[in-house]
This record gives C-alpha cells, structure tokens and sequence, in this order.
C-alpha cells in the first residue's frame, strides 16, 4: 500500500528541521519520557542527571534530554490542561515514528514509555495531602477521545455507564470517558512497597467550575463532587483530580505507546485543605519515577 504524505499544514516542520510546539528534533527524544505540566519542573528532573544532551524552551514546552543512572531519559513539559497534552501526546509520536523528509511513516514502530509526574487534589480520606496516587484509569472530563476514531477499543465501556448512572450526569453535550494507563507501566511504576497506592482519576477540563470550585459562577451540577466521592464501581473509587491523566492514556494507548500518570496530592477536597508548598513531595515522587522508569 502507498504510503500517505502527509501535508505540511498537517504535519508541521520548522524551518530547523524541529517539531512545530516542542521545537525539538527526532534525535534528540529518548525513548523514556517524564512528563510534566510546568516548565521549571523539568528542570527539577534534569538536575537529577549526569549528563544533558539538550534543553530546548518553546511557550510552555521545556524539553531536556539526558542520562540517569545510565538511563537515556527526557523530561518534558506539556503546561495545563488536556488540549496541551494532545499536542505534546502527538508531537512526540512524530518525532519516534515518522520521517520528516518523505512526510511519512516510518515501517518499524519505536514505542515510548511516558510517565507524568503531576500534583493532584484528593478525594478520598485514603488520599490526604502526601500521598502519591497512580492512575489505572484516567477518567476524561475534557471530550478529546470523540475526535479520534476507534476511541472505544481502549475504553472501560462498563465504568464508563457507571459513571454516567451513578454520578446522574447533567452536563449536556459531555459525556466522561475512561482510559486504560498500560498495565505494564502501572506495575513497573507502582512496585510493591507501598509508595504509591493505585487509584482512579479524573482529569477535568478545568481548574475552578470542572472540579466543583464555586465562586462568583453557580454549578450546573452542585453536588457533582458528592456524587464523585461516593462513586464506586466493583469495589473501584474515584481518588483524585488532574488535568491531564485521560488524554495522556487514551492517545498513548491508541498509537501503541505506553503511558501513565502519577500524582502528588497537594489539595484535601474532603478536608478542604491545601499545601501550596509541595515542591520537596513532588521531588520525591521524580526520584522514584526516574528509578524505575
């Protein structure tokens, strides 16, 4: 079968051979990948490395490449929200996976393993401010799943009319969706000793009025938060909040990556509580990450 090339409005190349956003190159990409929302984050990361191979800056998009414990590692930024974390999800597969001079895909596949390291609000009294929380599913408030096809194939369908029943959803013209992190990566990431417990999250697609924070606006769905904390599917709760988790996992699993989110819980939603000073729970949560990566 012909190859499709693609056209150059569709897969942007800068004139220094560099992907469009990140503004990196495909050789400078590791094939394991920390990811993170803010840019001086991925300096937290890189200062855990012995050698630096490249740090690139664009907008919000930081990227450094090097080596931990011999390990070819990249950190890289993605800034807020899900719609940064489908540029970032696709980006990075065009730089593993297609030829920038014939504007095709290459015939062998190179998989990434990505790992985001973010902070997160709890919601239950087994995630208080501390804690660190892996997401077996990725819970999507943000609709980035409906653009792409097939999105059904790596979805939880039955936690998905879960959520629908139980939360008695009243947010017409959005419907949540449920990604499935890869297994292999929770395993590998979570370990055995209790560091990280695994749970459910949902990244919504907003800060304040998607995660049931009210301020001057009123809430179609005032109790949504309720609903969301007492939710449970075959023994299965919602744990947490994000921004990112369900994109990451959904366009990962559909273009043969592995990914994952983790979390540090900075916000007690339950206790009302918040740590704005988390940046020595968030360097743990890299070093372990970087560990087993």
């Amino acid at each position: 079968m012909e190859k499709r090339i693609i056209p150059s409005s569709e897969m942007i190349i800068n004139s220094d051979g560099s992907i469009f956003h990140l503004h990196i190159k495909p050789e400078q990409l590791a094939d394991k990948v920390v990811l993170c929302g803010d840019p001086s984050r991925v300096k937290l990361i890189g200062d855990h490395f012995s050698e630096i191979e490249c740090d690139v800056q664009s907008r919000e998009f930081r990227t450094i490449t090097g080596k931990y414990k011999g390990k070819r590692i990249t950190a890289q930024s993605h800034g807020i929200g899900c719609d940064n974390i489908e540029i970032v999800a696709n980006e990075l597969d065009m730089l593993a996976n297609f030829d920038f001079e014939k504007r095709c895909v290459k015939d062998d596949f190179r998989q990434l393993t990505m790992v985001r390291v973010g902070t997160s609000g709890g919601l239950q009294p087994e995630t208080p401010i501390g804690t660190f929380v892996a997401a077996e599913r990725a819970i999507g408030f943000d609709g980035v799943a409906y653009f792409y096809a097939h999105s059904e194939k790596v979805r939880d369908l039955d936690f998905e009319r879960a959520l629908i029943d139980q939360l008695e959803w009243k947010l017409d013209g959005l419907k949540p969706y449920v990604a499935i992190s890869d297994p292999s990566l929770i395993e590998q990431i979570v370990g055995n000793d209790g560091k990280i417990l695994r749970g459910n999250t949902i990244a919504a697609n907003g800060f304040y009025g998607p995660q049931g924070r009210k301020l001057r606006l009123p809430l179609t769905d005032e109790n949504l938060n309720e609903k969301i904390e007492s939710f449970n599917y075959e023994g299965s709760k919602i744990t947490n909040f994000e921004m990112e988790s369900s994109a990451l996992a959904l366009l990962s699993s559909l273009l043969g990556h592995r990914a994952m989110t983790v979390c540090a819980i900075i916000a007690g939603r339950q206790n009302l509580n918040m740590n704005t000073n988390y940046v020595g729970s968030i360097e743990d949560l890299i070093e372990i990450v970087l560990d087993r990566i």
